[in-house]
């Protein structure tokens, strides 16, 4: 029998590119989405508030990906603490309640920023670094949900998503913010459908946290362990294009990063 598949966040961005890849696939979707919309398919909801009547969507599910919250990086505290924690902890309830068993929890890889001028490789066993507000509810979310695992029978994915743009194509290059350490973290759309499919579809994994990422040369981020734990395999890629405005904007980073690093030191010793 297909798999019932509850897809939150469905009308956004990465939201219509995994439903209509889960659709074509003969999965079973719900689908729930805070933006009012024509589409009978789609159930109106604000998961930041508690409903058996959307809550009731998850009954028995195989799996849900769980993709609704402020998606961008420069989100408030507030806003974080109200669509980012407060809704993804409503999810885990109703998840918990209605006997789902598996949540694949969209993630980021602002959890790590603060590597992004060091050279280490960036595994998910690395210490998360965040450095705002979006990236600290991710954590917080990731490790409510390795509890959730503790404490019931569901199962949890969480996938560190990389740079998939919202634009016509998602196509890579020197467009994509952040210069080279945003496209050295590109995922195309069909590599984020595949890891996806791949999260809904792996048996035996009780809790995993990793990177989804394109097959990028010269990257940092690690792949392999994703590749090992739903059999992740990336078809696309892209290396990294630089520019000479890209390269001063990176050694003006450094510094900043440098000089931020000295008065932590300083400040420690005093």
């Amino acid at each position: 029998m297909s798999k019932a598949v509850l897809i939150t966040g469905a009308t956004g961005s990465i939201g219509n590119k995994v439903r209509k890849h889960c659709a074509d696939l003969g999965m079973r979707l719900r689908l729930l989405s805070l933006n009012p919309t024509s589409d009978p398919d789609v159930m109106t909801a604000d998961l930041s508030l508690y409903d058996e009547t959307w809550a009731r969507q998850f009954e028995n599910v195989d799996a849900v990906i769980h993709l609704a919250g402020d998606p961008y990086a420069t989100a408030s505290w507030e806003s974080v603490q109200r669509n980012n924690i407060d809704l993804t902890l409503n999810v885990f309830r109703a998840a918990r309640t209605y006997h789902a068993k598996r949540i694949v929890f969209a993630s980021s890889t602002w959890l790590m920023a603060g590597y992004r001028l060091g050279s280490e490789r960036l595994t998910t066993d690395l210490a998360p670094k965040p450095i705002n507000a979006y990236g600290c509810g991710k954590l917080l979310c990731e490790r409510v949900g390795l509890q959730l695992t503790k404490e019931t029978d569901i199962s949890f994915i969480a996938l560190r998503i990389g740079c998939c743009q919202h634009i016509e194509g998602n196509i890579p290059g020197p467009q994509i913010e952040h210069g080279k350490w945003g496209q050295q973290m590109w995922l195309s759309d069909r590599d984020l459908c595949h890891g996806m499919e791949r999260a809904i579809l792996v048996e035996d994994v009780r809790f995993a946290v990793l990177n989804l990422m394109s097959d990028n040369p010269g990257m940092r981020w690690d792949i392999e362990e994703t590749r090992r734990v739903i059999g992740y395999a990336p078809r696309d890629g892209h290396r990294a294009v630089t520019t000479a405005a890209m390269e001063n904007h990176e050694k003006l980073a450094r510094l900043k990063f440098e000089l931020v690093d000295r008065l932590e030191q300083m400040t420690e010793k005093w």
